[in-house]
């Protein structure tokens, strides 16, 4: 299967044309209109011509080979349509038709047929049930709905499952396409093939998915690392945030670390960016298809033409966790020397209307604000209209572009306060110089943080080798806590403890154990929350204690479950107190081992102060992690508070995600919680090991 005869066919061949209302004569139009004559046949057994276009009545018939069938006709002809081009030389096909697996058992079954067929012939084909796609690159056109016909060229590569997505891209004015792909049910060529070929492919700048699901684990997150390598952006719409129906984990881990939250960790290690709507996915993929080169740092600065755009630039960055670094004094002493007496020099940065009709004065105004140390991205507003009136848009082109040319020059974007239609020959123009033309504020400064997000990106820090699954999951096993402590104790420090099978064994092990201060527990792996049962008792001084605790436990833990399998009592060493945090690991069944960190004890329902990285995990990782929590201000000294030992915690993050990777196979989850942080050193207090 070659997906180069799909995607980059040397000619294509229509079959079904038609100029009856639909796929047929829709596609034949966008054919007709975007491709050389030369490229393309037409075929139709009840017709001579389509659109003045001769026909020819089947594949044999062609007086040359092609490589692509676009098939246009009703699901009962499809297969020996494939045949019969298989046996004329073409290697791809589109397949419009529905009533496949997205319908019932029946279009299952015809589905797995035509997938055992394409792969017998060779054929690489698109769909079924999909909407064809375009190449501008080529001046490829098998696509299945029309729209105005202009100009779609550009250096973003898309696929959807939907093609009503690749539809409304086309109607839009904004974006330019290397490939839309409308790629139906993907059941031969998959997405995780589209994706590999956009990341390789010269003309793509940008990868753009709309994404329901992964069913190639492996090379999907293949290509991603292959595209963090090489720092191709993707942008992915991904479905699916609600987590409705999904099944209550036995432990705090895996109760929050839910399918989605394990594909932001995904993204998030690969530099993956992901939108909301597919406003925000073209608006973001357009803007990094356009720059010629990215941020340096995170320094944003805004040049408006009022107080009142300045004032929406500040606040709606604000929201979107985006703030702008004051100029540094030699930047203000000289635009107060440009600006008039009344303005007020600070970022973002309200230049009035004095200096909008000057292309010197505005050229002299943006290079020193671009020459700020602080500066590496910036906003220029500006309402592009459609009908041109006011020559300030001149000025501002004509500045921009000089800027341009100059090394020293930060990128630069375009930010318009309304959504008017653009004035196309503008549009293209600041795209020209790679200057962005941004949606209206509340989107474009998602955008800029996608950016500044992406820009900042470094592989280098990152592990980006995932442990991914082998096998399928077996049912889940607990175990109970003294053997689950046991598993993780060379990594972390677990105390001193051991398991107790009389009141008279409880005691000698608390003298055994030398400690001043013991906790008792019930040893269990029915009963996975011991102090709910009132199972856990804590202080205990002596051996005498410690054999009351014994009976106080197991007459507890029998009165909460019958029927749960007592193992004994844990009698071990009482920590001292200490910031309660937790550590927690759920494996996946897609992408592998996923660790967890965040407050722990009882603040770990409550608050949900979470954050989740796919392991393995580097120490920069684990460190962001941390840096990511609402409560990692508590950490770091709070009101006059010492500071805790965060790298104690991230190393302990990091061993746990390297100990998650070699029993990928075998753990289910891992609760570690609390996990008692110190000013120096950690101690974990409780353990869950879950199999399966």
């Amino acid at each position: 299967m070659d997906i180069k005869k799909l995607l980059k066919p040397n000619k294509i061949a229509v079959v079904g044309a038609s100029e009856r209302a639909g796929f047929g004569s829709d596609t034949c139009r966008n054919v007709m209109a975007y491709m050389s004559p030369d490229k393309y046949y037409f075929i139709s057994p009840t017709r001579e011509t389509v659109f003045g276009v001769p026909c020819y009545k089947s594949m044999a018939d062609l007086p040359e080979a092609v490589d692509l069938m676009v098939i246009c006709t009703p699901k009962a002809t499809i297969n020996g349509i494939l045949k019969e081009g298989a046996a004329a030389g073409a290697g791809a096909a589109v397949v419009f038709a529905s009533g496949y697996g997205e319908v019932d058992e029946q279009g299952r079954k015809d589905e797995e047929e035509l997938i055992a067929l394409c792969r017998k012939l060779g054929i690489a084909l698109m769909g079924p049930n999909c909407g064809g796609f375009i190449n501008t690159v080529d001046q490829v056109y098998p696509f299945a709905f029309v729209s105005e016909q202009r100009d779609r060229t550009g250096g973003i590569g898309l696929v959807s499952q939907s093609g009503q997505f690749v539809l409304s891209m086309m109607d839009s004015r904004t974006p330019g396409f290397s490939y839309g792909i409308s790629s139906g049910n993907s059941r031969v060529v998959t997405m995780e093939d589209y994706l590999e070929f956009l990341v390789e492919d010269p003309d793509t700048r940008v990868v753009a998915l709309y994404l329901e699901g992964v069913n190639d684990p492996a090379r999907f997150t293949a290509a991603l690392r292959r595209a963090a390598e090489i720092r191709k952006p993707i942008v992915i719409q991904k479905v699916g945030r609600s987590e409705k129906g999904q099944q209550v984990a036995a432990s705090h881990t895996g109760s929050m670390a839910g399918s989605d939250r394990v594909y932001d960790a995904l993204f998030q290690k690969f530099g993956v960016i992901r939108v909301d709507d597919l406003q925000e996915l073209m608006s973001t993929a357009q803007a990094l298809s356009v720059l010629k080169k990215l941020p340096k740092g995170r320094g944003l600065t805004s040049a408006n033409l009022s107080g009142g755009e300045t004032g929406i630039v500040a606040d709606i960055a604000h929201l979107a966790g985006l703030e702008f670094p004051d100029y540094e004094a030699h930047t203000v002493e000289k635009l107060s020397a440009m600006l008039p007496s009344y303005a007020h020099v600070s970022n973002p940065l309200d230049m009035t209307a004095t200096l909008a009709y000057s292309e010197d004065a505005l050229t002299e105004a943006y290079g020193t604000i671009m020459k700020d140390p602080a500066v590496d991205l910036m906003l220029i507003g500006f309402t592009l209209l459609e009908e041109i009136v006011d020559p300030c848009v001149d000025y501002v082109s004509n500045a921009i572009e000089r800027l341009a040319k100059e090394e020293w020059s930060v990128p630069v974007m375009i930010q318009p306060f309304m959504e008017n239609t653009r004035n196309q020959a503008y549009a293209k123009r600041f795209e020209a110089l790679g200057v962005p033309i941004l949606p209206t504020p509340v989107y474009a400064f998602k955008v800029i943080k996608h950016v500044l997000d992406f820009a900042m990106y470094d592989a280098s820090d990152k592990d980006l080798g995932l442990c991914l699954p082998g096998r399928a999951r077996p049912a889940r096993q607990p175990l109970a806590e003294t053997a689950s402590k046991k598993l993780i104790c060379d990594r972390i420090p677990c105390g001193r403890f051991g398991v107790a099978a009389s009141r008279e064994e409880a005691g000698r092990l608390f003298e055994s154990l030398g400690l001043e201060k013991a906790v008792v527990k019930i040893e269990s792996p029915d009963i996975l929350h011991k102090s709910d049962a009132g199972c856990v008792l804590l202080g205990i001084g002596n051996a005498a204690e410690a054999e009351e605790a014994f009976d106080r436990v197991i007459s507890n833990a029998k009165a909460y479950d019958p029927s749960a399998r007592i193992e004994g009592v844990q009698v071990g060493e009482m920590m001292k107190p200490g910031t309660e945090l937790i550590i927690g690991v759920k494996t996946d069944p897609q992408f592998g081992p996923c660790v967890l960190c965040g407050l722990g004890g009882i603040y770990v329902e409550v608050f949900k102060d979470t954050a989740l990285g796919l392991a393995p995990l580097s120490k920069s990782e684990a460190a962001h992690m941390i840096d990511s929590l609402q409560s990692a201000v508590l950490l770091g000294g709070y009101r006059g508070q010492p500071p805790l030992d965060k790298d104690a915690f991230a190393k302990a993050l990091v061993d746990i995600s390297h100990f998650a990777c070699e029993r990928a196979d075998d753990m289910a989850e891992l609760d570690i919680n609390p996990v008692f942080l110190y000013e120096e050193g950690l101690a974990a207090v409780d353990a869950l090991y879950i199999r399966g």
